[in-house]
């Protein structure tokens, strides 16, 4: 599955329907991030049921702003509506993976029972 350019007008609808969502928070300028894209891409293309985002923080301040994003990339990761992971920075592929095995893996339920 290809990447969603996310705006602050399909956010919503995108984490509220789509249940695990992955988001890079880049901009065109950062090399980081331009060598991170193809790795995001390719698991964007090995994981179809998962939702990979990509937010322009030039493009989309308001977001990079909701997320406290400081530097970038950074990624999110959010599951059933909830934010489980955040952090700057461009992940190797085989960490990045390991990212995504580990998000797949929490019992939601229990993420839940100790935000509370």
């Amino acid at each position: 599955m290809a990447t969603v350019e996310l705006t602050k007008d399909n956010f919503e609808e995108h984490v509220t329907d789509d249940s695990f969502v992955i988001i890079d928070f880049w901009a065109s300028w950062c090399g980081p991030c331009t060598q991170f894209a193809p790795v995001f891409e390719r698991a964007s293309e090995k994981h179809d049921d998962i939702v990979f985002a990509k937010v322009d923080t030039e493009d989309q301040p308001e977001l990079a702003g909701a997320f406290n994003v400081q530097s970038i990339p950074t990624l999110a990761v959010i599951r059933d509506n909830v934010l489980v992971f955040q952090q700057a920075g461009a992940l190797p592929e085989n960490v990045f993976e390991e990212l995504v095995g580990q998000a797949r893996g929490l019992d939601m339920d229990e993420v839940r029972k100790s935000a509370e």
